[in-house]
């Protein structure tokens, strides 16, 4: 998606060899125009598939998930990372390492809001290690739905993440690759050359 690597290209901040900042536009300040690009973008690589819920993990996955969500027209649940007084009753949850913050966290969803007649399409910011979207995939194993897919909009090629969540067989499409940080400097993986 040529305007959302313009945009990683202009205003993401390489604070090392492994971390990219986004938080101008996609993690903590957010541009509505990029991520309604981005929803379409999801919905087109989806629209077949089928979806009823779309899947995200609290915060930075939110924007790119209900953009997505009013594209194909379907609700989207997200995982919370905090305990709520109003999360109670059947809760669907997950261990999941953050990369990013160095920290484990148990993620939960209410069982009322997944169930075994669902298609899921999981929809997360960051790609790195897997740790997330596996956590996520866990949820809706225990809630008996399916998976259809997992969209991303930013991978980091360079780490294991993709690698094994195609690997476990998972559908899935990073609208952003990238194959590396090194020297300050974004790198794209040349999607001719990407694994599908």
């Amino acid at each position: 998606m040529i305007m959302l690597q313009e945009k990683i290209k202009r205003e993401g901040k390489v604070l090392s060899d492994q971390v990219l900042k986004v938080d101008s536009f996609l993690n903590h300040q957010i541009d509505p125009f990029l991520m309604r690009e981005v929803g379409k973008e999801f919905a087109g690589k989806f629209k077949n598939e089928g979806i009823t819920k779309i899947l995200t993990l609290e915060s930075s996955g939110i924007a790119p998930s209900v953009m997505t969500g009013l594209e194909l027209n379907a609700p989207v649940v997200f995982a919370r990372k905090r305990s709520s007084l109003t999360l109670k009753g059947k809760l669907l949850t997950a261990a999941v390492y953050s990369f990013t913050k160095q920290e484990e966290n148990t993620i939960a969803v209410s069982g009322e809001h997944l169930n075994e007649t669902d298609r899921v399409l999981i929809i997360d910011d960051f790609l790195a290690n897997g740790q997330a979207a596996l956590g996520l995939a866990e949820i809706v194993k225990q809630s008996g739905a399916e998976i259809a897919g997992i969209g991303i909009v930013i991978e980091k090629s360079f780490q294991d993440g993709g690698k094994l969540l195609r690997e476990k067989g998972f559908r899935v499409e990073s609208l952003a690759r990238i194959e590396s940080l090194e020297n300050g400097a974004v790198q794209f993986l040349d999607e001719t050359e990407a694994v599908r």
